[in-house]
């Protein structure tokens, strides 16, 4: 035992190498391998009258998802959701972010940072039921809006987009709080002293600092949103997602090749998006 550890002490990079190959595998194993069964099932077919899964590949399901004016519309409102999340949580967790890193005292960053986690302890269902309640025609957002004169709409899109916004408001605060804290404070200090205004200071100064944590927030509030369909469920309506066609098909339908395919639609989308991403250098914010 005293020789084993004397050579791995010796070989950095052996001991690095069997520190990271278990995991290396079970990422391998439990994640490349889903995605490849996941695309290997897209490209199977299902016989309607038995309901058995057809093992021969083909691209039926693609072309149907291609054809369908339902499934087209389906995913531009589903990419339009994640998208109008993401900005939503970038407009919130900009001053919020701001404040926490620039302004606030330590005591009070401590606080804001643990104010910033702690929804993220509790359950994913109750936050979203506890929405529902608030967005019902009983509840305090439409009685706000009573009272206030203004027929504020219900369940719908404008809810999911709301219930969502909340949600993953924390997975873009704390990015661009973690970005605004590498920010050098002499930055802004030698801004103001060349004459520079707040809103100059932060248009040319600030922002484009923050645009890798900015795209590093955005990889979370768009993929969660993208593949979500629990909250859709709970107050979108009669409105669907793509994640809502994938357990429909899975459930009653009982459809797993087409069930497959509709699911490769969010991965391509967050594949293309994180090439683009990996370009700002905002992975390395993550």
């Amino acid at each position: 035992m005293a020789s084993l550890s004397a050579a791995l002490y010796r070989r950095s990079r052996l001991r690095l190498s069997l520190l990271i190959t278990p995991p290396m595998l079970w990422l391998g194993l439990a994640y490349l391998g889903a995605l490849t069964a996941l695309f290997i099932t897209s490209l199977w077919g299902q016989n309607s009258f038995t309901g058995e899964v057809v093992r021969q590949w083909n691209l039926d399901n693609f072309r149907e998802l291609w054809q369908s004016e339902v499934y087209r519309r389906i995913t531009f409102r589903t990419i339009g959701i994640a998208a109008g999340v993401t900005v939503i949580d970038v407009v919130v967790a900009l001053p919020v972010a701001l404040y926490m890193a620039k302004v606030a005292s330590p005591r009070m960053r401590n606080l804001m940072v643990i104010a910033v986690l702690t929804p993220l302890w509790a359950s994913y269902l109750v936050k979203a039921y506890a929405w529902r309640i608030m967005l019902s025609d009983d509840g305090i957002v439409h009685d706000t809006g009573r009272l206030l004169g203004l027929d504020l709409p219900g369940y719908g899109l404008a809810a999911v987009v709301i219930t969502l916004s909340y949600l993953w408001l924390p997975f873009m605060i704390l990015p661009i709080y973690a970005g605004l804290e590498r920010l050098p404070d002499s930055m802004l200090e030698a801004s103001m002293d060349l004459g520079a205004r707040t809103g100059h200071t932060l248009r040319r100064v600030v922002l484009p600092t923050l645009f890798p944590a900015v795209v590093a927030g955005s990889i979370f509030t768009f993929s969660l949103s993208l593949g979500d369909y629990i909250t859709v469920q709970i107050v979108g309506g009669a409105n669907q997602m793509l994640g809502n066609v994938v357990y429909d098909n899975v459930g009653a339908a009982n459809n797993l090749p087409f069930a497959a395919a509709v699911a490769t639609i969010p991965v391509v989308i967050m594949l293309g998006y994180l090439a683009v991403a990996r370009r700002t250098g905002a992975l390395e914010n993550v």
